[in-house]
C-alpha cells in the first residue's frame, strides 16, 4: 500500500504494476489517514494505492 499526494500517482500506480504485476487499486484518503503524508514528498496523501 502506497500513500501518495496528486502529483506522484503516477509513480505509485506504476510501482505497484512493477512489484506485483497485476492491476492497481487506487482509492482516496479518508477517516483516520487525513493526515497521512505523500511518501514520495512531503505533501499530504491524496491517494492509496494498492494491490488488493
Amino acid at each position: 500500500m502506497i500513500y501518495c499526494c496528486e502529483e506522484h500517482v503516477d509513480l505509485a500506480l506504476d510501482m505497484v504494476v512493477d512489484e506485483f504485476e497485476t492491476f492497481p487499486v487506487l482509492s482516496k484518503v479518508t477517516g483516520d489517514n487525513l493526515s497521512t503524508g505523500c511518501e514520495y514528498c512531503q505533501n499530504r496523501a491524496v491517494y492509496i494505492v494498492a494491490n488488493k
